[in-house]
């Protein structure tokens, strides 16, 4: 199969109908072979009943109906699960992202070689509450990712070689990440489009204030978890060794402080009394506990089920 088209929606039953026919029209006139995955995030209105009538009468188009709402990254990691297509399609079912996009977002993959193709809508229909904080979003991804060419992390039609998605783990919100998740898999050929955005046509959108703060606690996660989540003692036994020898330093300090002003006959006071001896202590103790932290860590990656899993690109 040439082509998987994996959509989640949540209460977007008066665009499917047209989605679905833009796709297949895009999709026969360059004769790909392909599926369209419908996963319903728990829709309140009648979005699943118009998934099974285009189901009845298209065989490509396929659902998934979850209970209740899970959120984007669940309903990624399903579809990419049920995916076959040798090049996985991913957008919103909002109609904001233009399926005539699909021809070149394949080529991109299968002729150019990239592992992962982002959209870039440099040009958005967006209110300004969005777009700006957008912005400021993405740009704090690039720093701390490393991909730098990337202008817009978040945007939902990207193209992925479908080893790519059969080898990352989409959980939580880091669908936001995951060309970030791709490239800590070893998926570093990532590049970028420029496509259409459009006006929403029908429903409102939910974008909102927590998702835009939570991006940023997912990315501190993200970052902290690719750089020491296999080794924890490294940022735990450092941070603890320091405050340990710091903490040690100043109660030597106050202490020796004591002892040269008995020598001298200037005026002191006990060491138990002075407040510098307990912040000292108290950062000695800080320190224990992150170094047993640490330890606690490595305990837990040990066992850890994944702590062998390699991706491995080929075998002779």
């Amino acid at each position: 199969m040439d082509i998987s088209v994996v959509i989640p929606l949540y209460n977007e039953e008066e665009s499917l109908p047209e989605l679905f026919a833009w796709i297949k029209r895009v999709m026969d006139g360059n004769g790909f072979s392909y599926e369209v995955i419908f996963v319903n995030d728990g829709s309140t209105d009648g979005s699943w009943r118009v998934i099974e009538e285009l189901s009845a009468k298209h065989p490509e188009a396929k659902g998934i109906k979850f209970r209740r709402n899970y959120g984007k990254s669940p309903a990624l990691y399903c579809g990419f699960a049920r995916a076959q297509g040798d090049v996985v399609i991913t957008m919103d079912a909002d109609l904001q992202d233009s399926p005539d996009e699909i021809p070149e977002l394949r080529r991109m993959i299968v002729e150019d070689g990239y592992d992962l193709v982002s959209g870039y809508k440099k040009k958005r229909y967006d209110p300004l509450s969005k777009t700006l904080p957008t912005k400021l979003f993405n740009a704090t991804a690039r720093a701390v990712s490393g991909i730098r060419n990337l202008h817009d992390f978040n945007c939902g039609l990207k193209a992925y070689r479908r080893e790519v998605i059969k080898n990352i783990e989409v959980y939580g919100e880091m669908h936001r990440y995951i060309p970030y998740l791709a490239k800590n898999a070893g998926f570093a050929r990532i590049g970028e489009k420029v496509v259409q955005h459009q006006a929403r046509k029908y429903g409102v959108t939910k974008f909102g204030l927590n998702r835009f703060v939570n991006g940023y606690l997912d990315l501190i996660t993200l970052w902290f978890l690719s750089k020491f989540g296999v080794k924890p003692m490294h940022i735990f036994g450092f941070l603890g060794s320091l405050m340990f020898i710091l903490g040690f330093l100043a109660v030597v300090g106050v202490g020796a402080h004591k002892i040269w002003a008995m020598n001298t006959g200037q005026p002191y006071i006990l060491v138990t009394e002075s407040p510098y001896f307990y912040l000292a202590l108290t950062t000695m103790i800080l320190g224990t506990q992150l170094f047993l932290a640490g330890f606690l860590g490595e305990l837990i990656a040990r066992n850890s089920a994944e702590r062998n899993n390699y991706q491995i690109e080929k075998e002779l």
